[in-house]
């Protein structure tokens, strides 16, 4: 399986929802649509970025693979292997 933001191969992905689950939830709405994304890129998103910017900002996977930080992100973790553990690092925007 192929993370959809660093295009490494993965023996397990996540569903990262694009519109936080807790705004939709409130709400009483369908959850949103969601990308299959390795666990690294996925708590990065979230160590960088509160729910109200991701859902307001960051809320389809260009705008994620466009995000100056996310680039620098995804332009290191792509040459990590596959198995490691990644330590996430960053403050929420």
């Amino acid at each position: 399986m192929q993370c959809e933001l660093c295009d490494r191969e993965m023996a397990e992905l996540t569903a990262h929802h694009l519109i936080p689950r807790q705004n939709t939830k409130r709400k009483n709405q369908d959850p949103s649509p969601t990308i299959e994304i390795c666990s690294a890129c996925h708590r990065q998103i979230h160590t960088l970025f509160d729910n109200k910017h991701l859902a307001a900002e960051l809320n389809s996977l260009d705008k994620l693979k466009n995000d100056p930080q996310m680039q620098r992100f995804i332009s290191w973790v792509r040459k990590q292997k596959s198995d490691k553990r990644i330590q996430v690092r960053g403050s929420k925007a």
